[in-house]
């Protein structure tokens, strides 16, 4: 029996470090800095499968970060620098039911009150915000879904976050010096 759950064990050492192996890893350059992330598909395959297409079609190049809020999180993927809204594909299912928590150095979908609105935009908190984690399959319970983490580049997310903000384009908390995501990519 020992012996079984040894075995056991090492298959699933085996196998959890090559599923998470498997997990892309993308970079976001900035005119503030690189970040780097890891995505989880193991555990928001559909979220990550989203996030690549987009980022495969360049859809967030020369895009901004165009909400900041300090102790928080900083928001991108929606917007160009003159602060115009880009056509995004239809809406995905909500995956935050993956037991991914929103903390600090996690990247989440951003979405509207609809649990399942979530399209191109994205976030990365800067602390934990247990508030946004996923309670029930309720209209206030489905929270935001985790899709990944910051490997490498959280002192530039922490800079972003601490830039002067104001109103623009009829939105609040948007960076007073533009914050450009000069080129998302697949890392090899």
């Amino acid at each position: 029996m020992k012996r079984l759950l040894i075995v056991a064990l090492a298959v699933f050492v085996v196998f959890g470090i090559a599923a998470a192996g498997d997990n892309p890893k993308v970079v976001l350059e900035t005119s503030k800095g690189n970040i780097v992330l890891e995505l989880s598909a193991d555990r928001a395959p559909q979220t990550v499968k989203n996030f690549l297409a987009y980022l495969d079609a360049g859809f967030y190049n020369n895009t901004i970060f165009h909400r900041v809020i300090p102790n928080f999180m900083i928001q991108g993927g929606g917007f160009t620098a003159d602060m115009q809204k880009k056509q995004t594909r239809a809406p995905i299912r909500n995956e935050a039911d993956n037991g991914l928590p929103n903390q600090r150095g996690t990247i989440a979908m951003a979405r509207t009150p609809n649990p399942h609105s979530a399209t191109a935009q994205f976030f990365i908190n800067t602390n934990d915000n247990d508030f946004l984690n996923y309670k029930g399959k309720t209209p206030q319970g489905w929270g935001y879904a985790v899709f990944g983490r910051v490997v490498e580049g959280m002192a530039v997310v922490d800079s972003i976050s601490k830039v002067k903000t104001v109103t623009r384009g009829g939105l609040r908390d948007v960076p007073a010096t533009p914050i450009v995501i000069t080129r998302a990519a697949r890392m090899p």
